[in-house]
């Protein structure tokens, strides 16, 4: 089991490395998009490579952090129903999903656009739109991005048999909706009412030193 950890371990680092990298293309894609209202208001000048290039940069940032954010446990989940369940429940749900549901998508995924790629970069496709990009690189992000999160997905799969056999403490601790809550408003600065467990109206914010 040490051995496995140390993989989920190896696994966890690079793709919270990949993750926090791939923010900057968030601000990157600000930069280019700037450029580009500016350029086309002043010098009524534009072209479709820039507007690609930001999507190019958007779905870079969306594809390359979902492993980190699977990390991080921040993909959005239905808690209707599995917020009341044991932890050891969910602990079951949640390798379950993966076994069955993550990780054969993401297979299913990678069979599908490595193809398209080899095609992509055999043949230098270009996009359709007239003055367009090379396709080849937003196919091989694509691909890039769900291999990182079938790569994840074992991780977590490893991390769910270890905490489920106590080898390793639980690093999403069970929380209630009320506790969750409050959590979310600590970090968006607003202070929520304590007396009242039911009682989740925003209060004054909080002034930090």
């Amino acid at each position: 089991m040490n051995g496995l950890l140390a993989l989920s371990h190896g696994i966890d680092r690079v793709n919270a490395f990949i993750g926090r990298s791939a923010a900057w293309l968030i601000l990157l894609a600000i930069v280019v998009s700037a450029v580009n209202a500016i350029i086309r208001k002043v010098f009524s000048v534009s072209s479709n490579a820039w507007l690609e290039l930001q999507w190019y940069l958007y779905g870079g940032a969306f594809m390359l952090a979902a492993a980190y954010t699977l990390y991080e446990n921040e993909h959005i989940r239905i808690d209707v129903i599995y917020g009341r369940w044991s932890r050891r429940v969910q602990h079951w749900i949640d390798l379950l999903g993966t076994l069955f549901f993550l990780m054969p998508f993401t297979a299913v995924m990678i069979s599908l656009i490595y193809p398209s790629l080899r095609s992509s970069w055999r043949t230098h496709e270009i996009s359709m739109n007239a003055g367009g990009l090379i396709v080849w690189p937003a196919k091989a992000i694509l691909l890039a991005g769900f291999v990182l999160l079938f790569v994840q997905g074992i991780s977590e799969a490893i991390k769910k048999i270890a905490v489920m056999r106590g080898a390793i403490p639980d690093p999403h601790p069970h929380t209630v909706p009320h506790e969750t809550a409050l959590k979310e408003a600590e970090l968006m600065g607003v202070g929520i009412h304590h007396d009242d467990p039911a009682d989740t109206t925003p209060g004054p914010r909080e002034t930090r030193p």
